[in-house]
């Protein structure tokens, strides 16, 4: 379907639509505000200028699969199956279940607005803070998603939506609703946690593999006691920072290139395995620069001959192992994409006489 016929459809969805659309889009740039103080004020939260792009190129790449659900009775996704209108099933038990779903919904829904109130209420009086934020994002995505389904129960055309075209249609939306979350910081206290689990974890790896190889060190909580200094929590980052990055990354790459859930996910968990063992492997260098130059290197500027100052150590090697982490998963969708040839039996290529027999 080319883009002026897609566009044209646009003017014909119904009123119900539109209204669902005038509130979420009234919600986001509340939203975009929100978050638009922790994107400018923390670097590990910086990526968040881009999800607003990246939710808006998830919808236009997948416009004519959603256009196709509410104005065509078969869908884009799935032609080969053809579900029975709820008019005509003859299964009671579908139909309390639809009925279920739709009651769930609501409620899903109502929720949302009540958490949406709460989150901003909570930020007027106190100004930006984490629970406000992640409350905003988490009613955001509830709005959605439950919103869709709700007003999906009928086509354009008056026919009954089956189930499972509203389930498929809500779920072409996960990544537009659900990646504000990531953009949101957590909460102070659960980021804490993450970060000292990801801290001692890494520290005592590092420390375990250079014992090993035979280094002169010592362990002190979360702190390497060198020959030549400390390195410590300011020396050796956590990876929490390229950890919400590289999964939000991950996020966008499987909802655009992937088409099955459980590639989905697995190239999401390959994401967060892949975050942790490249910050591994640069607490590693780290460490070892440390070893060799002194602990104050870490922190000392590398300067090229014609570019100058590209900053100190610590943050071009976190640089570095993001540019790599995010490479490694365009490495990994050809792989994730992969397909066994199907050989056909060529007729031509049979003895006669067998097909005969």
């Amino acid at each position: 379907m080319s883009d002026i016929k897609q566009f044209k459809k646009f003017f014909n969805f119904p009123l119900n639509y539109f209204f669902l659309g005038a509130m979420l889009l009234g919600f986001l740039l509340y939203m975009i505000g929100d978050q638009l103080y922790w994107w400018k004020n923390r670097e590990d939260y910086s990526f968040g200028f881009l999800v607003p792009f990246f939710a808006i190129y998830a919808i236009y790449d997948r416009w004519s699969i959603i256009s196709s659900y509410i104005f065509s009775k078969n869908s884009l996704v799935s032609t080969k199956a053809k579900y029975s209108s709820p008019k005509s099933e003859s299964n009671a038990k579908y139909e309390s279940f639809s009925k279920w779903l739709e009651y769930l919904a609501l409620v899903g829904f109502i929720i949302g607005l009540l958490l949406f109130g709460v989150g901003a209420l909570l930020r007027s009086v106190t100004g930006p803070q984490n629970p406000a934020s992640l409350a905003i994002a988490v009613s955001f995505a509830s709005i959605t998603l439950f919103g869709i389904f709700i007003i999906s129960k009928e086509r354009v055309d008056g026919e009954p939506m089956p189930l499972k075209d509203r389930i498929a249609l809500t779920c072409l939306f996960l990544f537009p609703a659900l990646i504000w979350l990531l953009s949101a910081p957590l909460v102070s206290t659960l980021e804490t946690q993450i970060r000292v689990f990801l801290l001692t974890k890494v520290t005592v790896i590092v420390f375990t593999v250079f014992d090993l190889l035979g280094y002169e060190l010592e362990r002190e909580g979360n702190v390497l006691v060198l020959p030549t200094g400390q390195v410590g929590v300011e020396e050796a980052c956590s990876g929490i920072r390229s950890l919400t990055a590289c999964l939000f990354a991950g996020s966008f790459l499987a909802a655009i290139f992937l088409k099955h859930v459980w590639q989905k996910v697995l190239l999401v968990l390959a994401a967060m395995l892949l975050a942790v063992f490249t910050n591994l492997l640069r607490s590693m260098f780290l460490t070892l620069w440390a070893y060799h130059n002194g602990s104050q290197a870490i922190d000392a500027h590398w300067y090229l001959p014609v570019i100058g100052d590209i900053g100190s150590v610590h943050d071009v090697t976190g640089l570095g192992i993001l540019v790599l982490t995010c490479f490694g998963l365009l490495l990994l969708l050809p792989i994730f994409n992969f397909t066994l040839p199907k050989f056909e039996e060529d007729d031509d290529s049979i003895d006669p006489e067998i097909k005969s027999t």
